[in-house]
């Protein structure tokens, strides 16, 4: 339950509380519904960071302009969000599988790939990775959310794994996210509580995008 604060240029809702996560850092936005108080529901289609204001801004499939102060309810695409959540644990157990440089990556409701610049030399084995995904999934690492500082990351900067998709080392307020005797490092998205909800997983195969730039492409089962 939130109130309705304003609308931008486009028509986007900005509210002033939400549950829905904003495009961005190789993960896709939520979606879901927004109700009003009289009953008319809107599908929430789309959900982006405004990057001069920082707000997250809403656009709604053929909403009539709320005013300002209306309440409204949101409720999330629950299945699309949490296999985000899946995938998106996945792909830091697989940093930790492959430790090497993220070039990049991205994510869907059906898996995810992530790019990784090897070392000369290193060949990349796909049961290897598999066998040892499957072993850190079972392993029911916990998994959990440490706020930090920009100023306290500068300090640590092997904390920053995908070089593409820094974080803002000027932030008051920065995100870490441990996998409990397993992984550390910066990421602003969205995770399960433990290793063992990420399920069953396919490393679908490992393509060559360079002479040391290698993409690996994960499947959720």
């Amino acid at each position: 339950d939130t109130t309705v604060v304003s609308h931008d240029a486009q028509g986007g809702l900005v509210l002033a509380d939400t549950i829905f996560y904003p495009l961005g850092g190789g993960q896709p936005a939520d979606t879901g519904t927004l109700c009003t108080a009289d009953g008319a529901c809107y599908p929430v289609v789309n959900t982006l960071r405004d990057p001069e204001s920082g707000q997250i801004v809403h656009y709604l499939a053929g909403a009539a302009e709320l005013p300002a102060g209306a309440r409204v309810t949101l409720e999330l695409d629950w299945d699309r969000r949490y296999s985000h959540m899946r995938m998106h644990t996945c792909q830091h157990l697989l940093s930790v599988v492959l430790p090497y440089e993220v070039t990049g990556g991205n994510l869907n409701q059906e898996g995810g790939r992530m790019d990784f610049n090897l070392p000369e030399g290193v060949v990349l084995d796909k049961d290897t990775i598999q066998r040892e995904l499957d072993r850190l999934i079972a392993e029911d690492h916990a998994v959990r959310l440490i706020l930090t500082t920009g100023e306290a990351l500068r300090a640590q900067p092997d904390l920053v794994k995908t070089l593409t998709a820094p974080p803002p080392m000027d932030a008051t307020e920065v995100h870490l996210v441990e996998i409990e005797g397993v992984d550390l490092q910066s990421c602003a998205g969205t995770h399960v509580q433990r290793t063992a909800e990420v399920g069953r997983v396919q490393v679908k195969k490992i393509e060559n995008k360079g002479a040391r730039n290698k993409r690996v492409h994960v499947a959720l089962l």
